[in-house]
């Protein structure tokens, strides 16, 4: 047993992180607590939070564990993912029936890629900025194209916020 040094509540060390450079092997706050500092840390600090999450996500350590991943999924798991894939195009009718198009399109020769529009990449995505028109698209790198799925989200952010009555006009 273990008091908790936030909410001095008498509990197991189950209910503690182990933490190996305490004297008793566990953390001096619960977990509950703990839990509670992270989500009002994230919450206070959401932008920080998200910026260190993407950068994070690319880092070279990061990139090998999700290869490392990825080649050894279980039949079970890419089932899964099979099942998820699936179920994503059953909602994103529209939007999977422009990927099509464009594949279609690309490989008829019937619409041929060009470089980057922002850096000049020549290996490039079709990006569609309205799905409905699919034929209509820009050509961003993989690096640019989800420069660009960021801001659409960030504009969305704020046009939430704005509706919400967070930012007054």
């Amino acid at each position: 047993m273990k008091i908790c040094f936030k909410c001095l509540i008498k509990k197991p060390l189950s209910s503690f992180y182990k933490h190996p450079q305490m004297a008793d092997g566990h953390l001096g706050k619960c977990k509950d607590c703990a839990k509670a500092d992270v989500l009002l840390h994230r919450q206070n600090n959401i932008e920080e939070v998200r910026k260190y999450d993407r950068t994070r996500g690319r880092t070279e350590k990061r990139r090998q564990l999700n290869k490392i991943i990825r080649i050894n999924l279980s039949a079970k798991e890419k089932a899964i993912n099979a099942l998820r894939r699936q179920k994503w195009a059953k909602e994103n009718t529209i939007k999977r029936a422009a990927h099509i198009i464009v594949g279609n399109a690309i490989r008829n020769g019937n619409l041929i890629p060009c470089p980057c529009e922002r850096c000049g990449n020549k290996k490039v995505d079709a990006h569609h900025e309205d799905y409905t028109k699919a034929l209509s698209v820009n050509w961003l790198c993989h690096k640019c194209h989800g420069k660009r799925h960021q801001e659409i989200n960030d504009e969305q952010r704020a046009k939430q916020r704005e509706n919400a009555g967070y930012i007054k006009s």
